[in-house]
């Protein structure tokens, strides 16, 4: 069987134990030489003769998997799956899989870290005092504050425990919570309006569908705290952009931390302007212990659907 494997952090001379696993499977291995997510033109001459397909955040379109007749299973290299068509692998007959909970530490703690990173401008003073500046500048302390989170699955409750242990108030909104875990962890439950309203930090921690694109935007930014705090560890399409310039450049949003982008790379943001912008390239996942979480779990998930076993991860049956 030939298995595409696109992920950046799952390439020869990186992660070689969960790779030989993989080649125990098949010797018939496809690698991503370009080191970056594969684009729908790029994607179709590696994939088109592959079984199997480890997939990183490659665009999987309708396209794509109509060029791929011999496909059986993408197995995604993470929790994610807004960049796959779902709806055309379904009618191909071909099985999608993710790895849900993995990365949930390394994600948490990144989104805990930009919160830090916003509220007392990190990165800014950094630069500055390397250059030979002596700034003074007025942050803001967590504790005591509120956090609202957008999302309690696995990163939303790590970033709810860290929160806790600065003393901070949280409260979440999440469409499938659950009240049981909320009462026993001190955790209020809210509606997505009433976390918009009351939060200090806002933590986004949701899947990218129809019913959150620009979920985060004018309206919901307009009813925000003045100088709250906004972070997305998720997916960037949730915060509106250019609403988000608009209110960090009328100081109606207190600073914004983010790991995802509307367009990644984003190239000559208007966001990059300000010093309370803290950013990073799509990076909560890749610490060692969340990379070999993903690498495991996705080729066990590959393995488990190409040999016709029972695989508890498809999200697409």
């Amino acid at each position: 069987m030939r298995i595409l494997v696109t992920p950046t952090s799952l390439q020869p001379g990186k992660n070689s134990g969960a790779l030989e696993v993989l080649k125990q499977f098949s010797e018939d291995l496809v690698f991503n030489e370009l080191g970056r997510p594969l684009k729908e033109d790029e994607l179709i001459p590696l994939l088109k003769d592959c079984d199997g397909y480890i997939a990183g955040l490659d665009f999987i379109t309708e396209k794509v998997l109509k060029s791929c007749e011999k496909l059986k299973v993408i197995s995604r290299y993470g929790a994610g799956y807004d960049r796959v068509d779902i709806e055309a692998a379904r009618e191909k007959g071909v099985l999608v899989t993710n790895t849900p909970g993995v990365n949930a530490e390394a994600v948490g703690e990144l989104a805990f870290s930009l919160i830090l990173s916003v509220a007392r401008k990190i990165p800014y003073l950094n630069q500055s005092t390397r250059e030979g500046q002596w700034v003074r500048s007025t942050g803001m302390e967590l504790k005591g504050k509120t956090i609202g989170i957008m999302g309690l699955g696995a990163i939303g409750k790590v970033v709810a425990r860290c929160a806790q242990g600065f003393e901070m108030k949280v409260i979440a909104y999440d469409p499938f919570i659950n009240e049981d875990y909320c009462a026993s962890h001190q955790i209020g439950v809210c509606t997505f309006d009433e976390v918009i309203e009351q939060a200090d930090v806002i933590s986004l921690h949701l899947p990218l569908n129809d019913s959150t694109k620009h979920l985060i935007g004018e309206e919901a930014i307009g009813r925000m705290k003045p100088g709250a705090i906004l972070i997305n560890t998720s997916r960037g399409g949730i915060i509106d952009e250019d609403a988000a310039y608009q209110a960090l450049k009328s100081g109606k949003l207190g600073g914004l931390g983010l790991d995802a982008f509307e367009v990644e790379p984003p190239a000559g943001s208007l966001l990059f302007e300000f010093d309370n912008v803290v950013v990073t390239p799509h990076t909560g996942a890749h610490t060692r212990e969340a990379t070999d979480n993903m690498a495991n779990a996705s080729i066990q998930n590959l393995i488990d659907v190409l040999s016709g076993k029972e695989c508890p991860y498809i999200v697409n049956k």
